[in-house]
């Protein structure tokens, strides 16, 4: 028998939409049947009534538990993969960033493997190296051998996580090798650092001046040098939370080259603009880069749009606003990051119907677009397998949601550990109505239905199988599928 059925699905893929009858066994998408035909028996079904069906998200660009100097975000697996879940994200993607010189990067992704043990969703983990040593090869092919293919570095927080140039040169040559993929976080170290001393000399230090230390050339000028190693190396690159349209135009214009060099970009940079650091609470946005002008915004966001950004993460971090106010008057002394993995979905999905001047009836190409970015871009990028499509044979993470629904967004009432949202008072579109992670409906009219532990640890594939589409599961032992 079998155990689910959605019926009467609008199914949305990245590659097109249909219309059918999504059956569910052992966790995965047994079939497929027309919607014409008679719905099959099953131990549960639900009627999706023709809204739209698309794919569990994959947010590539969370921190989990992470401690960065004396700050430690709140949460736990467990409550941020449940409100992964809650927001239609049923695979996390978290990074194992060594805590201090004493943690090596091997160990920081174990231990992050064993923190993940209460996840409630599947999660994927990126590694993360500091700084080089002869042992740092090594332990890149020992996280290989784990499923961890990409690594992540900082191109500022000198002192702190930052990489030095010979160390992202050396760490590409060994991702090349490794056939993985290389993170950055683009930002110019020297460029903000005298920015900032500049700022700080005249007073002008707190948060409602974060913007002004941060400028976009400091993004641009280092996704420009770190472009040029990737071609010079010949290996990809994928660059996190690009802010500016500028950053998005280098990576397309590399890309022209031969470059597999990926843009990812966050709700945030397309909702909000820097009027924020002017408001009431101003500590509510303090993240980096922080937010860019209203015109940057509206650039960047037709980049979204068009197709040049290729995914849609959250950056989740999840602090509190006591932490965020403990010192307000000194950006170089407060913890930057923003809660948002719970509304990655309804975010970005305003940002592009917004952009695409779409009515309450969402066209079948928008839709494609957001599965895109939202799912399919994520799994295919980083090379996880059996997720990013409704197909058979696919992991059975399923999000059931009417295009049109608005809900004002009530930061308190969310469930990722914190008190706040930077999207406090916004209405968003796009929420998920029925949710299922794994084969398992854990959200539905009745609510939130914690799974328990169930999450995977998700091995992911190399570069070479990402480069020829989706990455297609496994078979399930002694059950073919």
């Amino acid at each position: 028998m079998t155990e689910l059925v959605i019926s009467n699905a609008r199914i949305v893929n990245a590659d097109g939409t249909s219309t059918g009858h999504i059956l569910i066994t052992h966790g995965r998408i047994e079939a497929i049947v027309d919607a014409a035909e008679a719905v099959p028996a099953a131990d549960r079904v639900i009627d999706a009534q023709g809204r739209a069906v698309i794919p569990g998200g994959i947010d590539g660009h969370c921190h989990v538990a992470q401690i960065t100097g004396r700050f430690r975000t709140l949460d736990d697996y467990a409550t941020t993969s449940s409100a992964a879940l809650w927001g239609g994200t049923t695979t996390i993607m978290d990074f194992g960033i060594p805590r201090d010189s004493s943690e090596t990067p091997l160990e920081a992704a174990r231990n992050k493997s064993e923190l993940a043990r209460e996840a409630r969703c599947d999660v994927a983990l990126h590694g993360s190296v500091i700084s080089w040593d002869e042992t740092v090869p090594a332990q890149l092919d020992a996280l290989a051998g784990m499923g961890i293919r990409s690594v992540k570095m900082y191109m500022t927080n000198r002192g702190g996580t930052m990489s030095d140039n010979d160390t992202v040169l050396k760490v590409m040559k060994e991702m090349k090798r490794l056939d993985g993929l290389t993170y950055i976080h683009a930002e110019h170290d020297a460029m903000i650092v005298d920015c900032t001393e500049e700022h700080a000399a005249k007073g002008e230090i707190g948060i409602e001046h974060l913007h002004e230390t941060r400028p976009e050339l400091a993004e641009e000028a280092s996704v420009q040098e770190v472009l040029a190693m990737a071609e010079y190396i010949g290996t990809p690159v994928y660059f996190v939370h690009q802010s500016t349209p500028g950053a998005v135009d280098l990576v397309t214009d590399a890309r022209g080259r031969g470059v597999e060099a990926y843009s990812e970009t966050c709700p945030h940079y397309l909702l909000l603009d820097d009027g924020v650091y002017a408001s009431r609470f101003p500590e509510w946005f303090a993240c980096c880069p922080p937010m860019r002008s209203a015109e940057t915004v509206a650039a960047l966001k037709e980049r979204f749009a068009s197709g040049t950004i290729h995914t849609a993460s959250s950056d989740h971090s999840c602090y509190d606003l006591t932490q965020k106010r403990e010192r307000t008057d000194d950006i170089r002394q407060m913890p930057h990051g923003l809660p948002g993995v719970e509304t990655r979905m309804p975010s970005a999905f305003t940002a592009l119907v917004e952009t695409a001047g779409e009515g309450l009836s969402v066209s079948d190409a928008v839709l494609q677009r957001f599965v895109e970015l939202f799912s399919a871009g994520p799994a295919r990028i980083n090379a996880l397998p059996g997720k990013g499509a409704i197909v058979p044979g696919f992991d059975a993470d399923l999000v059931i949601f009417d295009p049109a629904e608005s809900r004002v967004v009530d930061g308190a009432a969310l469930h990722m550990g914190t008190d706040f949202s930077p999207f406090d008072g916004k209405e968003l579109r796009g929420w998920p109505e029925v949710v299922v992670s794994g084969g398992r409906v854990v959200l539905d009219a009745d609510g939130f239905h914690d799974p328990g532990a169930v999450g995977r640890l998700v091995a992911r594939a190399a570069q070479a199988d990402a480069r020829q589409g989706l990455v297609a599961p496994a078979p399930l032992a002694g059950k073919a599928v």
